[in-house]
């Protein structure tokens, strides 16, 4: 897949001359730069338009779950926002008042605060993540940041760092000293939904053949079927991506697999019908969940869930697979246990990182 074709770099003075900055200039000479006091929200959208500000809010977040279902306990390492991919599901479309591919320059100060977070917590193990809010590499080819993460948590014995991604713009990442410390993540989905619903995203084979050349280069692996849609032959389409992942990769580089339903706020639903008139993805069989979105019938879940899980066994029956904002009677549903009988979902990912990563930091 190609790389977004920025033809503007609007960037605030504080972050003029750093890291960020200074790449951007190197990666992208044709581009305009300009150089402004503040940037603020409510510009119109410019799908050539990177912004570079000053960020000024929390670096460090966690996971933005709800207390109705079980979060994985993921921290979000807040790089930037948006996403130019466009899928049609995305849930960013409804989420920020602010439409343009936003970065924020000041990674000195983010380093920094990592470096205090897990040094005041040594015997916790950590798991940071960047694909929350943006996707993880879609600038990375102009950006580098990659080169200043990963060596950050390869000397980091209590971290691990998770890049997700739906391109395949991983030659950054190739030559440089990971330790052992990130996993490097794609999502998934069946190839017709891809076509219809991420039609800007990588190809299926592109993403695994990425994902083949990370695993060489010794980064362990993630993916996320997620969001699970239903549509006609999904369970063909679903079984032939796992078939083909489990054929691009060993199972024993996957450090875990996680699995999500659709769901969406209501407010979604006429941004997707708006912005993507061909897309039926909001028609289905929904209802209201306890955290307010709409999510499919319970029966529903349970049989996309069942099927994947299934399919995951088979081939790597001590593969972690773990559901996305579902709760403990879904979970029972579909594994026959509980995370809580295991001692927590956060525990269980902690364990995947200590068995496939090698990392003993936090161990009980």
């Amino acid at each position: 897949m190609k790389a977004p074709r920025i033809k503007i770099v609007r960037m605030e003075a504080a972050v003029a001359d750093g890291f960020v900055a200074s790449q951007l200039r190197k990666t992208l000479p044709g581009a305009r730069f300009e150089v402004v006091d503040r940037i603020v929200d409510g510009s119109p959208f410019d799908p050539h338009l990177l912004e570079v500000t000053a960020y000024r809010g929390r670096f460090l977040r966690h996971c933005p779950g709800t207390r109705h279902y079980l979060c994985c306990g993921y921290r979000i390492l807040h790089i930037g926002v948006q996403c130019s991919l466009e899928c049609t599901y995305c849930i960013l479309q409804a989420y920020f008042n602010q439409p343009n591919l936003r970065l924020f320059g000041n990674t000195g100060e983010m380093l920094q605060l990592l470096e205090a977070e897990l040094a005041s917590h040594p015997h916790d193990l950590h798991r940071f993540g960047t694909g929350e809010f943006t996707d993880s590499l879609l600038l990375d080819p102009r950006t580098r940041l990659s080169s200043r993460l990963v060596p950050f948590f390869a000397g980091r014995p209590n971290a691990v760092l998770e890049l997700k991604t739906k391109t395949d713009f991983i030659e950054p990442l190739l030559d440089l000293h990971h330790g052992g410390n990130t996993i490097v993540a794609w999502s998934l989905n069946a190839p017709a939904i891809r076509r219809s619903e991420e039609s800007r995203a990588a190809s299926i084979g592109e993403r695994l053949q990425a994902a083949r050349r990370c695993a060489e280069a010794g980064y362990r692996l993630a993916f996320h079927f997620d969001p699970l849609i239903e549509h006609p032959d999904w369970k063909g389409g679903y079984g032939e991506v796992l078939e083909r992942l489990f054929h691009a990769v060993d199972p024993a580089n996957i450090v875990w697999i996680s699995l999500g339903a659709f769901r969406f706020m209501p407010a979604l639903k006429s941004i997707i019908q708006d912005r993507h008139p061909g897309s039926g993805i909001v028609h289905g069989e929904f209802i209201r969940g306890l955290d307010g979105k709409v999510r499919y019938f319970r029966d529903i879940r349970v049989e996309l869930f069942r099927f994947m899980y299934e399919g995951i066994r088979a081939v790597d029956p001590g593969l972690c697979v773990y559901l996305c904002m579902e709760g403990e009677d879904i979970w029972r549903d579909v594994f026959g246990t509980s995370p809580e009988e295991r001692g927590g979902l956060p525990a269980m990912l902690d364990g995947a990182v200590r068995e496939r990563m090698g990392i003993v930091a936090g161990k009980p």
